[in-house]
């Protein structure tokens, strides 16, 4: 049947139309107003930051200190990383960033400030030449909306050019940003390496007092004294809010079993509460302050736009999408060397920057991980005897994993169990999770060290247990 429309049907509809046509004009020019005031702020903002930094250019660097020659200059890449325009806070490709912690005592630089040559200790000074303790390599990808943090340990024993064998943390004191950034390169495959960063102990302090502290918790009690350098480590396991000085404790303690690498997971852990608490929209606004603050304490190429887009980009990243990685090796054994190193398992490396950094290598072929070679470490959190958590075991050994071992408890209590990626394998830790039905993948480097994948039971496994035990009978 055919319906026929009247006049005043074709009248109402026309006016209707009408209607939404304005309507939609109207959140059309709203939508514009808006991305043009989102613009303009964003403009102010990074005017202001300007002004907060000596009055300087967008594409000005005023946060760099060193001199670099222009050999040096030339080992990062010096492409154009931010939009142009209205687009200027916008990151318009991958991005990887060396990031570098200083510990400089008095007795590390040549000219130390007056001040401190009475002094019956060797207090830090505010310089960039000494070792490197803390090292990253990050990568910002717009094109996979991933984070990926890479920890180097300070130990790592690695060819320094013209310097022969050395521990990768005195690279800075023989050449300086440069020559780390072309040392650490070579460590993995040849990747390249864009900007620097450097931030020395006194800086770091500052920067967390400005982003207003972090909840983090403290694994165990720590407690360290050295009084050649007025060193003072005095923190209680817990749960607990630190202010710079208290953060500056935890991410300095390296005094038990694992030493630095023990260190380094607690920097992942600090890095991954900062991320969570302080990384948002807020942030970016106050970014002109925080800088101001700690502009004497920082050393980068890195231009004030180029900062604002960094930012914003991970303001914007899904936490999920945050992955922290450690460079895979072992501990050299005693008597190996002439000092203690952290050796680099190089297949393992080109594995890792294959998957996570697009390292291209003939090398290397991708392949599935059998479930039966998998290293799977358990942490419990719930504070229960081992036997609880049997009927988990039992599921994964149902499923073919059969490398299976109990290790040391986890000292956080988790509401959710944390299926985490030591070796930054995150397809394996997902078909795990998938196998238990439960849990929450992470991909970075806080687990059982000598594990591919460490499963920190949570509070929700004991909501499962009974099932498990169900279907185990």
């Amino acid at each position: 049947m055919t319906i026929q429309r009247t006049s005043a049907e074709d009248n109402k509809s026309a006016k209707a139309k009408a209607k939404a046509k304005g309507k939609n004009s109207r959140k059309s020019k709203s939508g514009r107003w808006l991305w043009f005031a989102v613009g303009m702020g964003g403009i102010a903002m990074v005017s202001g930051m300007a002004g907060a930094l000596l009055a300087v250019s967008w594409d000005s660097k005023p946060l760099q200190q060193a001199e670099l020659s222009a050999k040096e200059a030339a080992v990062f890449d010096s492409d154009r990383i931010s939009g142009n325009g209205f687009q200027f806070s916008q990151l318009t490709r991958p991005v990887n960033i060396l990031v570098m912690g200083m510990s400089v005592l008095s007795s590390d630089v040549q000219n130390p400030p007056s001040e401190t040559k009475e002094l019956r200790y060797l207090p830090q000074v505010n310089s960039f030449d000494g070792l490197a303790d803390v090292m990253l390599l990050i990568k910002f990808d717009p094109e996979t909306k991933k984070i990926v943090m890479l920890s180097i340990p300070r130990d790592t024993r690695t060819e320094v050019e013209g310097h022969g064998i050395k521990k990768i943390n005195a690279t800075n004191v023989d050449g300086g940003p440069a020559l780390t950034a072309k040392t650490v390169s070579n460590l993995l495959g040849g990747v390249g390496i864009d900007r620097y960063v450097r931030i020395n102990v006194l800086g770091v302090a500052k920067l967390i007092d400005a982003l207003g502290g972090v909840t983090v918790y403290v694994p165990k009690d720590m407690k360290y004294q050295d009084d050649s350098q007025h060193l003072y480590i005095n923190l209680k396991a817990g749960k607990q809010h630190l202010e710079g000085n208290k953060v500056l404790q935890l991410l300095r303690f390296r005094h038990d079993e694992l030493g630095d690498i023990g260190r380094i997971q607690r920097q992942q852990m600090v890095l991954r509460a900062l991320i969570e608490q302080s990384l948002n929209p807020k942030t970016l606004t106050e970014l002109p302050q925080i800088l101001n603050t700690v502009k004497e304490h920082i050393d980068t190429n890195l231009s004030v736009e180029e900062l604002v887009s960094l930012v914003g980009f991970g303001a914007r990243t899904n936490r999920s999408n945050m992955q922290m990685l450690m460079l895979p090796g072992r501990f050299s054994e005693k008597n190996e060397y002439d000092a203690s190193y952290w050796i680099p398992y190089k297949r393992a490396i080109t594995k890792l920057m294959v998957q996570n950094f697009g390292l291209e290598s003939a090398s290397f072929d991708s392949e599935i991980i059998n479930p039966a070679r998998l290293r799977v470490a358990i942490q419990d959190s719930t504070g229960g005897d081992r036997s609880q958590i049997r009927p988990l075991i039992a599921a994964l050994e149902q499923a073919g994993y059969r490398n299976i071992f109990i290790s040391q408890p986890w000292g956080e209590p988790l509401e959710t169990t944390h299926i985490v990626a030591q070796q930054g394998d995150s397809d394996s830790a997902e078909s795990i999770r998938n196998t238990l039905g439960f849990g929450e993948v992470r991909v970075e480097s806080t687990g059982n060290i000598g594990s591919d994948i460490s499963i920190q039971v949570g509070k929700d496994w004991l909501l499962q247990k009974a099932m498990f035990e169900n279907t185990a009978r």
